[in-house]
């Protein structure tokens, strides 16, 4: 178990008991050996086809089933919009109703749900209907966000039920298209556990398997993965790799095992791999280098940004996985779980010298669904050049929660989902880029070298993170603009500890 006296109580001490001890420099990493083969000299990326198609994105769900229209959406304890949530200031009269489309403080309704689920194939498909998609990913987090201690109030059933009923909702919205999705840290109970399967006894290991076995079955059963993943994914985590029709394969890791919450995690800390999840990838990257393969990786918890949510040692050990692979065969990697609009990218050298020559591939990280955390409700497509599957434009659609509490007035229409922007019109003016060259890692520092010349499209990009909230603040001062720039830049937890601002922007 954990080595108190030593590092893991060093972790235990910083993150769980309210940071009485200081944080731990990350491990030296031995990478001596890690890979099988040097990276090749002349790695690159494919060059453009000149076609694209359409792939969705979905992230944090986190869909409500106890949602209680007219329940106080400005409560003094955790959830609000529950039958019991109340306002201290103000415990007998509710200030705040929460509307049937949504609040700002409070997890996905069903009924803005619906609104979603009937407006993503009209607003977000292609192809010959308008209303298709390729295919889709899905980066985790379906569970509401109720806390282990009040009110008792998560469970098995109530995981998998809320497992099942939003995957059967994301179905009814996208047909046949497949949806390829990741474990986030509320898809389990308790949440965000995990448990490596060589701890023993074999029954702790083992604890977590019905949600794995319970969440591929699911996935199988929809003819979303098959036979082979689903049998991987029952027993490694809800895990797997898969290759698409087009031969772009998809590695889907759980990012549970770097997420700070996962108590687990701070059990012999010098590993940076105690699942092994990271081991498996480099070896499945290896199988796709040998064969001329394009791969995304999708997971939950981003590994870098500001490196609030993860820990350092596997996010480091995951750039140099990155690093090695990129730009040739990881084309993007994919997370959520910020619920905000963001990206980091990857470079050479570990990101010691980061520039438009060194940059490698970029981590995208999507906007959620859920309000919570005082942002409106927003998905995203993309499009994707079909050969080197890399992403050409990326565009975000909102509904605006503001807007909500005027609908409960009237009946003659709900909440809508409005687009938001382009990320190749919002940010590319000043960059000189071909109409089919793909908005990849060179393009996206290009972007954090405008944020310097001009530090209002940093103020641009702090909105677009809450998905245009009335609740977001503002970023004009130089702490914050720098910091948005050295988030951008850091791929890794490690990376991010070296923001001179902190985490808090």
């Amino acid at each position: 178990m954990a080595d108190v006296g030593g590092q893991d109580g060093e972790y235990i001490c910083n993150h769980w008991i309210g940071a009485a001890c200081p944080l731990p420099a990350p491990n030296e990493l031995d990478m001596t050996g890690y890979f099988a083969t040097s990276k090749p000299s002349d790695a690159a990326a494919p060059p453009p086809s000149g076609e694209r198609i359409r792939v969705l994105h979905l992230s944090d769900f986190h869909l409500d089933p106890r949602y209680n229209i007219g329940a106080e959406a400005e409560c003094s304890q955790y959830m609000c919009c529950r039958y019991n949530a109340y306002a201290a200031s103000s415990p007998n009269k509710t200030v705040l109703p929460a509307a049937r489309f949504g609040a700002f403080q409070c997890d996905l309704p069903m009924d803005l749900a619906g609104v979603a689920i009937e407006a993503i194939p009209a607003l977000a498909g292609a192809g010959p209907t308008g209303r298709e998609f390729d295919f889709a990913i899905f980066t985790g987090d379906l569970i509401s966000h109720d806390n282990h201690d009040w009110p008792l109030q998560l469970g098995r059933t109530y995981i998998e039920y809320e497992e099942s009923i939003t995957f059967s909702m994301i179905q009814s919205a996208l047909g046949s298209t497949p949806v390829y999705a990741a474990l986030g840290n509320h898809d389990t109970w308790p949440q965000a556990c995990a448990a490596p399967l060589s701890m023993q006894p074999e029954y702790l290991g083992n604890q977590f398997s019905w949600n794995y076995e319970h969440i591929s079955a699911l996935w199988a059963q929809k003819g979303w993965i098959d036979s082979t993943s689903y049998q991987y994914a029952s027993v490694h985590y809800g895990g797997y790799a898969i290759t698409t029709w087009r031969g772009l394969k998809i590695i889907s890791f759980n990012s549970d095992f770097w997420y700070t919450d996962n108590w687990f995690n701070y059990i012999n800390t010098s590993d940076p791999d105690i699942s092994g999840q990271l081991r498996w990838m480099a070896d499945e990257l290896q199988l796709s280098e040998d064969a001329g393969q394009r791969v995304w990786i999708i997971g939950h918890v981003p590994s870098g940004w500001n490196g609030s949510p993860a820990s350092a040692n596997p996010t480091n050990l995951f750039y140099q996985i990155v690093e090695r692979y990129s730009p040739h065969v990881i084309a993007e990697t994919f997370f959520g779980h910020t619920h905000e609009d963001q990206f980091s990218l990857f470079y050479t050298n570990n990101g010691s010298n980061p520039s438009a020559e060194t940059a490698l591939t970029t981590a995208w990280t999507a906007p959620s669904l859920t309000p919570l955390t005082n942002g409106n409700s927003g998905f995203r497509a993309y499009d994707i050049d079909p050969v080197t599957f890399n992403v050409l434009d990326a565009y975000t659609w909102i509904s605006n929660i503001s807007e909500a509490p005027a609908l409960d007035q009237q009946s003659a229409h709900g909440a809508v989902y409005t687009f938001e922007y382009s990320a190749r019109e919002a940010y590319g003016a000043n960059i000189s880029w071909p109409e089919y060259a793909p908005l990849n890692a060179t393009w996206w520092h290009l972007v954090t070298e405008q944020w310097e010349i001009n530090p209002s499209l940093v103020e641009k990009f702090y909105l677009y993170q809450s998905k245009s909230s009335v609740m977001s603040g503002n970023c004009t001062s130089m702490a914050c603009i720098q910091s948005q720039i050295c988030y951008a830049r850091s791929g890794s937890v490690p990376l991010a500890g070296l923001c001179p601002y902190g985490t808090g922007y």
